[in-house]
Order: structure tokens, then C-alpha cells, then sequence
């Protein structure tokens, strides 16, 4: 059988590649050598030209979440839009909750 492939994210030119392997070493992005980000293999890239889910992704991976498959859920629950992301900041600043843990909290108290 194949190795399995992983999702690798270039955040400046908005891309993403599906390579073999996890990230263990460091990839370089074929358009501008940039450092690639690994994302995990249940990742779905937005469109190049949707500014706003690109941002909302790069708060997502600077901030650590990652979308690796799960037994049956999947990665689970990640925000999709900036005000999403901008409430659970919020709540992880008021309730001292770790950044990480709070982006991908579903739903918020």
C-alpha cells in the first residue's frame, strides 16, 4: 500500500500540496521556497482568492491546530470565519483558556 499523503500549507501564496509523509522534516514551497506549513491530512485549501478564509486559516496553524483525521469525527470542529475566530479569542483572553484549546472549542459557554 501507498504511504498516505499529508496536506502542506505556503501561507504567502496561498497553496497547498498533498505530499507523502508527515512532518517530521522541513518542506519548501515549489513557488517561492518559503518553509511549508504541514496542516495534517483531512485539510480542504480554500480558494486562492478567498482573502478571508486564508486569514482565518493562517490564525488556525500559527496558532498550532492542525487537521489530522480522527477514528470518526474527522478533525472536528474549526472556525471558518474571522468573527469566529474573533469570539474565541475573546473568550480565551477572558477565561485565561489556552489559545489553541479554544479555537477549536465547538460551541462557546
Amino acid at each position: 500500500m501507498p504511504p498516505a499523503k499529508s496536506s502542506f500549507v505556503c501561507l504567502p501564496c496561498r497553496a497547498s500540496y498533498k505530499q507523502p509523509g508527515g512532518g517530521e522534516k522541513p518542506r519548501r514551497c515549489p513557488r517561492c521556497a518559503g518553509t511549508l506549513i504541514h496542516a495534517g491530512a483531512a485539510f480542504a485549501a480554500p480558494r486562492r482568492r478567498d482573502t478571508a478564509a486564508w486569514r482565518t486559516l493562517s490564525v488556525l496553524l500559527n496558532a498550532g491546530v492542525r487537521f489530522h483525521m480522527g477514528c470518526s469525527t474527522g478533525s472536528g470542529y474549526r472556525p471558518r470565519t474571522l468573527s469566529e475566530v474573533k469570539e474565541r479569542m475573546v473568550h480565551a483572553e477572558r477565561t485565561g483558556e489556552p489559545f489553541a484549546s479554544a479555537l477549536v472549542r465547538p460551541e462557546l459557554p
